[in-house]
């Protein structure tokens, strides 16, 4: 029996809460091992659930339940909260959640940059040509009424959103490569404030990718203090995260300092085998704002390849005025070779992931060019060979000739940095990919594993097998901290009266299974899953229920603090 097991039967005699034999429940998960989400010991106990509430947590064999799980031998969690999320679309296509809910995650939050909302009627013609499983009608304006509305066609896990600082920065001034006069400023902190009161969790910014690399530090700071009013958080992709990665924090701690606001950072990284001894001096320089009382946090995923396009390998310059002027520039001759040239040479000012990675380590994932798509689960190195060109040349022809940035991942990171991250006890974990299902119109792109393995890797292969870190430690910063950083309320924990978002698995079975060359993959080791006291997942089916719902921000109609 292995030690966490052991500890927790001791701990079942230590237990305070002791129901009536008359108590009844709607659903008693029993014999479990509570891990609660506060990184205690666990102890063995049974779950009580009424309606879409936690109601008791005890021994409760005498309770009268119209629906009983057996958990014994299994840990009960508070559900996972995926802080990073790009499920959106995909809930769309298909809200089960599949490869995130049998992972145990409960909550999608997105936000990175972009956000469903605010948009114009110009935004919301592009979008309309940018979708990736199927068309659907694109009738909200706000990212409140996206959320209702994705949550009114059905969906397993809970969703929630910050409101991008690239989608308030386009509503005000599209797609160029300036600074929004005072006017324009005005009109996007009027956006944010608005989002906020909608329940955003607060403004996110993406700052490698553009238009939101054409933001100034000033421009931030503004946006950022909007939604500080409401109690938000700033979340950001920083600036950089390869050679200028110490200047990039810099300009995230001053932002924090300035306004006041909660500050985390996204997949928090450093790319390219010549930066990774930077890695140290960013958790320190993280690490010293906190003990000189910044809030400030950050999440990863649990892989040494990141994913993304080809927009990441190319000098921002070149994409100004949106996507119709981008493949046009890429076919001017005297752009294209100063392109070339700056992909080529050390990076100035911007991150070239193509450099970090390399092209033997840079795999084509995804295309719109159906004719292109044969192409999928090739390096660009050996696309380029097969084409006669240089692997520069070869990114901006599949560019336009797929007039999309095309879906890449790229091999840039450092296993010992991974394992670095995952035992600071302040970073928690974001999926940064789609919640898909392992079939149907998913399977017309390939995709990073981390969409179908990111929690359950950290909880098979870092927890168990190579005891980076505690279950309870893991399961805690899955749960209640993220929860703390996003000021959610009533969820993150099982306690008494939160909300009933559960997750029930097997400790020594739980891992990944997907891979690079096969990523549509279901991990296993997950049993049960309830979202709001409905079960989503039993013995491991997708049981088709859609109780998901919107989860609201600190700012929520209008609450300031």
């Amino acid at each position: 029996m292995i030690a966490w097991r052991q500890r927790a039967w001791v701990a079942v005699f230590c237990l305070l809460v002791v129901q009536p034999a008359a108590a009844r429940y709607d659903v008693v998960i029993s014999g479990g091992v509570v891990f609660d989400g506060s990184g205690a010991a666990p102890r063995v106990a049974d779950v009580a659930v009424t309606g879409d509430r936690i109601a008791a947590i005890g021994q409760l064999a005498d309770a009268v339940a119209a629906q009983r799980i057996d958990a014994t031998g299994l840990a009960i969690a508070p559900g996972f909260i995926n802080v990073l999320s790009w499920a959106d679309e995909a809930l769309i296509a298909d809200g089960r959640s599949q490869g995130n809910i049998r992972q145990g995650v409960t909550l999608e939050v997105f936000g990175e940059g972009r956000s469903r909302g605010p948009l114009n009627d110009a935004m919301r013609a592009e979008a309309l040509t940018k979708q990736d499983y199927g068309a659907y009608p694109i009738a909200w304006t706000s990212l409140d009424e996206f959320l209702r509305w994705l949550v009114d066609r059905g969906v397993s896990a809970n969703v929630a959103s910050f409101v991008g600082a690239t989608t308030v920065r386009v509503h005000a001034l599209g797609y160029a490569d300036r600074a929004p006069d005072a006017t324009e400023l005005a009109r996007m902190q009027a956006l944010v404030r608005q989002a906020m009161e909608d329940g955003a969790l607060g403004v996110g910014s993406s700052l490698i990718y553009a238009p939101g690399a054409y933001a100034a530090t000033d421009e931030l700071v503004a946006l950022a203090r909007a939604a500080a009013a409401y109690g938000g958080t700033y979340s950001t992709h920083l600036r950089s995260e390869a050679g200028g990665v110490l200047d990039a924090v810099d300009e995230f701690l001053h932002i924090v300092r300035s306004t006041g606001i909660n500050g985390h950072v996204h997949h928090l990284k450093v790319a390219g085998r010549e930066h990774w001894q930077l890695l140290p001096a960013v958790l320190a320089r993280l690490e010293t704002a906190r003990d000189a009382g910044l809030p400030v946090t950050a999440n990863m995923y649990t892989y040494t390849a990141g994913a993304t396009g080809f927009d990441a390998a190319m000098p921002p310059w070149v994409q100004a005025g949106g996507d119709a002027a981008w493949f046009e520039r890429l076919t001017n001759p005297e752009v294209r070779a100063r392109v070339l040239a700056e992909m080529r040479a050390a990076p100035d000012g911007w991150d070239n992931l193509l450099r970090a990675a390399g092209a033997e380590g840079t795999l084509l994932t995804g295309f719109r060019n159906e004719a292109l798509r044969p192409l999928i689960g090739q390096s660009l190195a050996a696309v380029a060979r097969a084409r006669g060109v240089s692997p520069e040349e070869a990114v901006l022809d599949l560019v336009v000739e797929d007039r999309s940035e095309v879906d890449v991942v790229y091999f840039f990171m450092d296993e010992a940095n991974v394992a670095r991250k995952l035992r600071v006890p302040w970073i928690t974990f974001g999926s940064d990919a789609r919640s898909m299902t392992a079939g149907g119109v998913f399977l017309s792109h390939s995709t990073h594993p981390r969409a179908y393995g990111n929690f359950a890797r950290l909880l098979g292969r870092y927890v168990r097998d190579e005891g980076l870190l505690t279950l309870q430690e893991a399961v805690r910063r899955l749960t209640s901290l993220p929860a703390e950083i996003l000021g959610i309320q009533g969820r993150g924990a099982l306690r008494p009266g939160y909300h009933a978002d559960i997750a029930v698995f097997d400790p020594e079975l739980i891992q990944d299974q997907a891979t690079y060359a096969d990523p549509h993959r279901y991990a296993i080791g997950m049993r049960h899953v309830l979202v709001n006291g409905t079960p989503v997942l039993l013995d491991g089916t997708h049981t088709g229920a859609l109780p998901g719902r919107v989860v609201r921000g600190p700012g929520w109609r209008g609450r300031r603090r």
